[in-house]
């Protein structure tokens, strides 16, 4: 009787621990900041992206980890018309979460919608070459361009060009609806943001059963919920002083990569004193880059000295045209007419990167006659005033968006920088398919904005990411602002 009772008891002993050594098939993620909506078709803020980009909603192409462009709803493609059409043949058997078939007369109403004069999108300038966009049949669909567009396939992987359902487009801020691996499910307003596995997935499908995003904007929660289990990854790390002593823990894996983020304190040329270019030269020469990636990211990053990632071929190295020199900037200052001093509003959004790096700022500007109020201000009040309303004077933001020099051709960016030379240079870099002719412009861009010194260019944001060591397929840089989930599991 023992025996027969014993039996069974074991089995379930055995069972339970089996149960318990299987891999996890959740993950809790964390993230500074909070996305103030889920339409990356409609906002500019990189939180939205860091949620949904291949995760919930997909484009006809789409960036992989390493930076390529790589079919996405689009199987295949081909060039006609020397480079002026493109017909796209789309994936089959793909259908939106919620049941709904996809087709390529989506793929029409997403371009449409974002080039519409009405449109909201942060990235209009992506489809502005797009001439039409031609329904050939369910499957295929044609973008015929104005001018042949060596970064059409480029552009298309960008966040902001994902493919909406015309039926669930208008919820697409608080209700998303994708054709991705995974499925919206739950937004606790200033905690969490919650998904679940797409059953229903055209693709390889996801290995996680459940992902949440949880946001902590201080750096010392951050290094506490990680030591705590109460996070799994947190991807962008805000707390990098904590980065040695979590590297020398077995139980977690630290990630040094790079991303696309340069890292400005960006200034208003449109607004007094900054629409003269000696004062903007004086404030890039009264900053001292080394000190701000010592004091405010304890070592991580990359000094620049334009608006360009240092990985890419095509980088410049400008650091010296604007090198810490603070007997220049006063004498800027002063030929500009203001040796008495100048007082300025450095407006600072809450990465860590900005409110300690703002701090560093204004201590050295203070040093060479510039008084910087510092104003900090929540996500959702920066691009209210700073993005949008163009309210302020300085401001020091991270731009992750991939190879964006073209932001300085247009003169409604929030930054207001109108200079119909380089407008002439990105529009014809906007055509051109010559490999080396495009490197060419790109560099004759970025010396262009160095010279005249556009923005203070400070340095490319490190990828500083911390994650439980059994977890596998995070990326390791940040060709885009992502946090892709699509390859990620958890080692048995």
């Amino acid at each position: 009787m023992k025996q027969h009772l014993w039996v069974p008891v074991l089995l379930l002993t055995a069972g339970l621990a089996g149960n318990a050594l299987a891999a996890k098939t959740d993950l809790t993620i964390g993230m500074q900041l909070e996305p103030p909506n889920l339409d990356p078709t409609g906002g500019a803020a990189a939180a939205i992206d860091e949620v949904v980009y291949a995760n919930i909603f997909e484009g006809l192409t789409r960036f992989g980890p390493d930076g390529s462009v790589r079919p996405a709803l689009a199987a295949s493609w081909s060039i006609e018309n020397d480079g002026t059409r493109y017909v796209f043949s789309l994936q089959s058997g793909v259908t939106f979460h919620d049941g709904a078939a996809f087709s390529s007369e989506d793929v029409k109403f997403s371009i449409d919608r974002a080039m519409a004069e009405d449109s909201t999108n942060a990235q209009k300038g992506l489809f502005a070459n797009i001439d039409s966009v031609e329904v050939i049949d369910d499957n295929t669909v044609a973008i015929n361009l104005k001018q042949a567009d060596g970064s059409l396939l480029f552009n298309l992987a960008w966040g902001d060009a994902i493919v909406l359902d015309s039926a669930t487009a208008a919820n697409t801020a608080t209700q998303p609806v994708g054709t991705g691996p995974f499925v919206f499910d739950k937004w606790v307003q200033g905690d969490r943001i919650e998904i679940v596995k797409n059953d229903s997935y055209w693709g390889t499908p996801a290995k996680l059963d459940k992902a949440t995003f949880k946001f902590i904007s201080e750096p010392t929660a951050a290094y506490a919920a990680i030591l705590a289990g109460d996070l799994d990854a947190f991807p962008n790390y805000p707390a990098p002083e904590n980065l040695a002593q979590l590297d020398a823990d077995p139980r977690y894996s630290v990630v040094l990569g790079s991303t696309e983020g340069e890292t400005i304190l960006s200034t208003n040329n449109a607004k007094a004193p900054f629409d003269d270019v000696r004062v903007r030269k004086a404030l890039a020469h009264a900053i001292n880059r080394g000190e701000i990636i010592d004091g405010a990211m304890f070592g991580y990053g990359t000094p620049i000295g334009t608006h360009f990632a240092p990985h890419n071929p095509a980088y410049v190295d400008l650091v010296s045209n604007s090198a810490y020199d603070p007997d220049m900037a006063k004498a800027l200052l002063k030929e500009a007419g203001h040796e008495a001093g100048l007082t300025v509003s450095l407006k600072l959004p809450p990465p860590a990167y900005a409110r300690r790096g703002g701090e560093i700022i204004a201590a050295q500007l203070r040093d060479v006659g510039i008084t910087a109020e510092i104003e900090n201000l929540e996500w959702a009040q920066w691009l209210e005033q700073v993005f949008k309303g163009k309210d302020f004077n300085l401001t020091i933001v991270s731009h992750t968006e991939p190879m964006d020099i073209g932001i300085y051709a247009n003169p409604d960016y929030y930054f207001q920088y109108d200079n119909a030379e380089i407008q002439t240079l990105m529009e014809a870099f906007g055509v051109e398919t010559d490999p080396d002719k495009r490197t060419e412009m790109l560099q004759q861009a970025q010396r262009m904005i160095s010279d005249d010194y556009v923005n203070g260019y400070l340095f490319q944001l490190a990828k500083t990411g911390v994650a439980n060591s059994k977890i596998q397929g995070l990326w390791e840089n940040s060709p885009t602002q992502a946090n892709d989930l699509t390859a990620v599991y958890w080692e048995d």
